[in-house]
C-alpha cells in the first residue's frame, strides 16, 4: 500500500471525526461537546522549581496531550525516558492541551517562557489545518510563538503536518509550506510530518479512533522526536 495514500486516508479520518467540532474554541480531537472549553494543560510540580536540569517543552495539542492514553504514555513522557536513559540533563515539561490551535498557542504562550524553557518542541496548527483556518492567521500565530519562544532563549523545533486530499492541493501544499517557510526563516530544526514513522498498512500504532497514537505507536513518536533534538542536546544553552 503507497504510505502517502495511507496517510491521506487516516488524515480524511481525522477530518470527519472532526467536523461536527469545528468552531473555533471548541475541542475537536476530544469528541467532546462544542461548548466545552479544550482541557487545561497541566501546572508544573512545585518540586520542579529545584530541578536544575534544562527545560524541554512539548508545546502542543492531543497529539502532545497523549489523548485515550494512560497516564505516563505520551509520546513527551517516553521522551523523557529516552533522555534519562542516555543521560541528558533535561526535564520534558508536557504543556499539550487537546484540540487547542494556534490561537489557544499564543493565549498561553508567557506561561510557557516563565518556564525558562532552553528548547521548544512547538507542535500546532494541525487543528487550523481541519477546520479551514486562513493560512496567514495560522502563519502568523506559529510565527508569534517562534519568536516569543527564541527571544526566552529557546531553541525551537518546529512538528509539521498534513493534510487530507479533501482540502484541495493548493490548501494542502499552502499549508505544508507554512511550516517549511517558517523552518528555513527562523532556522528552525524541523520535523516534517511528526507521525510519520508511525502510519503503517495495518494501523497497529493507532488507536480505535484511526488518529491517535497507542501507547506503542507514542514511543514510536518519540523516537522520531528524539532523532530531531540529539544533534542540539549536549550544545550550549543560548
Amino acid at each position: 500500500m503507497n504510505l502517502r495514500l495511507l496517510c491521506h486516508g487516516l488524515l480524511a479520518a481525522l477530518a470527519i471525526a472532526l467536523c461536527a467540532c469545528g468552531k473555533p474554541g471548541s475541542p475537536p480531537e476530544s469528541h467532546t461537546s462544542q461548548t466545552s472549553p479544550p482541557s487545561a494543560a497541566p501546572a508544573p510540580a512545585a518540586e520542579n522549581r529545584l530541578d536544575n536540569r534544562k527545560v524541554l517543552i512539548v508545546f502542543g495539542d492531543s497529539l502532545a496531550a497523549g489523548f485515550g492514553l494512560d497516564a505516563g504514555q505520551s509520546f513527551p513522557d517516553d521522551l523523557q525516558k529516552k533522555l534519562d536513559a542516555q543521560g541528558y540533563g533535561w526535564r520534558v515539561v508536557n504543556l499539550g492541551i487537546s484540540g487547542d490551535t494556534t490561537e489557544g498557542g499564543v493565549s498561553r504562550i508567557d506561561s510557557a517562557t516563565s518556564l525558562k524553557p532552553s528548547m521548544v518542541i512547538l507542535e500546532l496548527g494541525g487543528n487550523d489545518g481541519l477546520r479551514g483556518l486562513p493560512l496567514e492567521v495560522t502563519r502568523k500565530n506559529l510565527e508569534t510563538m517562534i519568536q516569543a519562544f527564541q527571544n526566552a532563549g529557546a531553541r525551537v523545533v518546529l512538528a509539521g503536518m498534513t493534510l487530507p486530499p479533501n482540502y484541495g492541493t493548493s490548501y494542502i501544499h499552502g499549508f505544508e509550506q507554512v511550516y517549511k517557510n517558517l523552518a528555513q526563516q527562523y532556522h528552525l530544526t524541523f520535523i516534517p510530518f511528526l507521525l510519520s514513522d508511525i502510519v503503517t498498512p495495518d494501523l497497529h500504532y493507532l488507536q480505535r479512533d484511526g488518529i491517535h497514537p497507542t501507547a506503542e505507536g507514542a514511543e514510536i513518536v518519540s523516537g522520531t522526536v528524539f532523532r530531531a533534538i540529539q544533534p542540539l542536546l549536549r550544545q550550549p544553552v543560548r
